[in-house]
């Protein structure tokens, strides 16, 4: 059993707008900023200011292979009333796709983890996205990946950085 809840990293906040962060050079966990310019890579838009808790995964929950080898995690996830939403934050401008494949596959593999557990059934809205400052935008050429992602996850993805919670 993996304890996705570790009471001592979850954090708090219910601003209208604040930012996720995370400085991956550092191989610390990612985190949520109140003040802008706190190097955000992704914005949380939470226009109800709802309470939204994150939770670090990188570098907090250990998700170990059959073998004894960390498996890909992504950075964290925000839960709130019954919904989840995991998040993988890039800060680099790197050409083509290989980022968003990379992070997919980070998400999916945390995902599968934490749709093992019994936890995971307390949330009917399952969300997830990917992040990445230096290319803010959504993609539109990436609706079949989405689309896939969906099927196979049961997980609404978005790739863009700015967070919806509604």
């Amino acid at each position: 059993m993996i304890n996705f809840f570790p009471e001592e990293h979850i954090t708090s906040c219910s601003k209208r707008r604040f930012g996720v962060c995370d400085i991956p050079a550092a191989e610390e966990k990612a985190y949520i900023a109140e003040r802008q310019g706190e190097n955000w890579l992704a914005v949380v838009d939470n226009y109800y200011e709802t309470k939204v808790n994150f939770v670090p995964i990188d570098h907090c929950i250990e998700l170990l292979r059959p073998d004894g080898k960390m498996d890909n995690r992504c950075d964290g996830w925000f839960f709130y009333e019954k919904t989840i939403i995991f998040v993988e934050l890039k800060d680099r401008y790197i050409k083509g796709n290989e980022w968003i494949k990379d992070a997919e596959r980070q998400l999916r593999h945390t995902i599968k983890r934490f749709e093992d557990e019994k936890e995971s059934d307390s949330f009917s809205v399952k969300k997830a996205y990917i992040a990445n400052s230096a290319k803010p935008r959504f993609r539109s050429g990436q609706t079949v990946r989405m689309e896939n992602f969906f099927m196979e996850t049961k997980y609404v993805l978005r790739i863009e950085n700015t967070i919806e919670i509604v």
